[in-house]
């Protein structure tokens, strides 16, 4: 079981993430002692949606087709509307989630983010929440919607908007420490 101050967390998101669904797991767990870095399909930066407009942007460390999942034990999937959806047609963004699934390593997805794991087929017979205008997809997707802060199926971590970061990061420490999860392949 790895600490948190020896794990390696990859951040996948593009253009039009939601800004705090990035910058809090990315800053808190540095905080706590994780390496953090941030894919994209590209190498260049990416600019969050903050609110009501477009906000900062952050570096990106690799581009999703040099991302090895050996090189990590978890992936964080930030959400708003934009960042999911464009995320979930590219086949590199894909790839990772279900290699991320496949592993066992913990996957975390909060918000509109869920969209990628009904995209890479991995939330059929599981426990999941996200933001409610999703909702219908995720059930669509054999998902088993609750509306919780908080949602974990065998190191799956589903959260449902800005207001549960403080314990979707809790989680994420949480299910780290407890190392790889045994469940069926996406």
């Amino acid at each position: 079981m790895p600490s948190i101050k020896e794990s390696k967390i990859l951040i996948l998101a593009t253009d039009g993430y939601e800004r705090s669904e990035l910058r809090v797991p990315y800053d808190d767990l540095q905080k706590q002692g994780a390496t953090v870095k941030i894919a994209s399909i590209g190498k260049t930066s990416i600019k969050s949606w903050d609110e009501k407009d477009w906000g900062d942007s952050i570096d990106v460390d690799l581009e999703a087709k040099d991302v090895r999942i050996e090189d990590f034990d978890a992936l964080v999937l930030p959400g708003g509307q934009i960042n999911p959806d464009k995320l979930r047609v590219e086949d590199e963004a894909l790839r990772i989630v279900r290699e991320f699934v496949s592993s066992g390593k913990v996957v975390a997805a909060i918000c509109h983010a869920p969209w990628l794991l009904v995209e890479a087929g991995a939330v059929k017979g599981r426990k999941v929440t996200s933001f409610k205008s999703i909702k219908t997809d995720v059930v669509n997707a054999g998902g088993l919607w609750s509306d919780e802060a908080v949602v974990t199926d065998k190191g799956i971590i589903t959260s449902r908007n800005p207001g549960d970061l403080d314990a979707f990061v809790a989680k994420i420490v949480e299910e780290v420490e407890e190392g790889r999860h045994d469940r069926k392949a996406a």
